[in-house]
């Protein structure tokens, strides 16, 4: 703090997992090994109602414009090779860059495959990982295919050994410990996307015991388990590397996964990346919740996330419901950048809800647009899962905090609120669009 009594600028440390479901952290009860980021969120705010999307380019358009993906067109609502952002556009890299932030992104990006569409044309002084979306772990390869070659250090194409996790760690480290001012470091691991494959010093610390009767599914398990707990111990490696620097005090930590897990992948999908790749099927959980990623229920939609900040922030577990896009106006705010523009953003200013400033958050609504044809509404308790075309009876309606496990559709016992909700869609919808390239 300085002398005038304002806070200095905070670093940003914003941890992103690939397809780590509700249940595979060890704080909700997994048989995963997760030290790393069960000490963060006990020492943190556990985030229990934090949403993203069903899948995975969705959740980074949200989380790096404050904004819902169905409002850069269809495409951005599903995984996109094809460029999401319009040229030019002010992502929540290019506002903490014009704050005075120095910015790195080490990890996957799936915003636009082709290197003129990476992170440097779109705020990250510093870009390293996969152009494109999950990559085998050891020869960094996408799925066959124009973008199959997208290992890269500032959109210029690479070829480096080493297993995917233990590069991505290795480069934010040593960015981190390059800077000089603040910074804002965005770590989107491909751990635990499909291909699993994890090093065998991590899959022989589940040798120990069986988590299935099935040879297959235990094998396949313990390589799944094994790859998260290698992503555990990576992020360890960055939280030591802040104390290591005298920077922990000073920098903010969130994490989370951009959708839930899939509970087995079929060799059939997982054959498209180059290479060798076995069965696996058993992988993710998201239970209790129902679902898994491409739904809207809330295993596809509701994942383990937390925010931590050492003597700034109260330890605790935030029940209220929040969202990916509430990262950039929430940030932007506490660093004290305002954009030239309108953003017109979806997302909210979460800082007083987090700090203790704001116990009782006025109720809001949030909005999901997947493929342009399945749409949802949380509204308050209150939780609309439709299709595009669908009569209002054949909608699902839950009421998350009686029913969280989305156990009984009341949807012909509300029909009034079902109409209702069925208008929010739809005047939510009439926002779509609105930014396309």
């Amino acid at each position: 703090m300085t002398k005038s009594g304002k806070i200095e600028k905070p670093n940003i440390l914003f941890i992103l997992a690939d397809d780590m479901g509700w249940g595979d952290v060890s704080y909700h009860g997994s048989p995963i090994h997760t030290p790393n980021i069960d000490r963060l969120a006990a020492t943190g705010i556990e985030l229990d109602q934090h949403y993203v999307c069903p899948m995975c380019t969705p959740t980074r358009t949200c989380l790096l414009t404050g904004r819902h993906p169905g409002r850069f067109g269809r495409h951005a609502t599903v995984p996109s090779n094809a460029p999401v952002l319009p040229d030019g556009y002010e992502t929540l890299a290019v506002s903490l860059r014009n704050a005075g932030y120095g910015t790195g992104l080490f990890g996957k990006w799936h915003l636009g495959s082709s290197p003129e569409y990476g992170p440097n044309e779109f705020g990250f002084n510093t870009a390293y990982g996969s152009l494109a979306g999950g990559v085998d772990p050891y020869n960094h390869r996408y799925k066959s295919g124009p973008y199959s070659v997208t290992w890269h250090r500032n959109g210029e194409l690479v070829e480096e050994r080493g297993h995917v996790t233990d590069l991505i760690a290795r480069e934010a480290i040593q960015w981190i410990e390059a800077q000089t001012g603040p910074w804002f470091c965005y770590v989107p691991f491909t751990a635990v996307h499909t291909p699993i494959k994890a090093p065998q010093h991590w899959i022989d610390r589940y040798s120990d015991r069986r988590y299935d009767s099935d040879d297959d599914r235990d094998r396949s398990f313990k390589t799944y388990a094994a790859y998260a707990s290698q992503m555990d111990h990576a992020i360890g490696q960055l939280v030591e590397t802040l104390a290591r620097t005298c920077q922990r005090e000073n920098t903010i930590i969130i994490f989370s996964s951009d959708n839930g897990a899939i509970p087995s992948n079929p060799i059939h999908d997982t054959d498209k990346y180059p290479g060798r790749h076995e069965e696996m099927p058993r992988l993710g959980s998201n239970l209790p919740l129902r679902g898994k990623k491409s739904q809207l229920y809330e295993g596809g939609i509701r994942t383990p996330s937390l925010i931590n900040w050492p003597f700034r922030l109260p330890r605790g577990k935030c029940f209220h419901p929040l969202h990916m896009t509430d990262w950039m106006p929430t940030l932007t705010h506490l660093v004290g950048y305002t954009p030239s523009t309108d953003p017109q953003w979806d997302g909210q200013n979460i800082w007083p809800l987090l700090a203790g400033d704001q116990p009782l958050p006025d109720e809001r609504s949030i909005f999901w647009n997947f493929r342009g044809s399945s749409f949802g509404m949380r509204t308050g308790p209150w939780k609309l899962i439709c299709e595009e075309g669908q009569a209002p009876e054949e909608t699902e309606l839950f009421h998350i905090g009686s029913d969280p496990f989305e156990t009984t559709n009341v949807a012909s016992e509300q029909p009034d609120r079902v109409y209702r909700m069925v208008e929010q869609i739809a005047d939510a919808r009439k926002r779509d669009d609105s930014s396309k390239r």
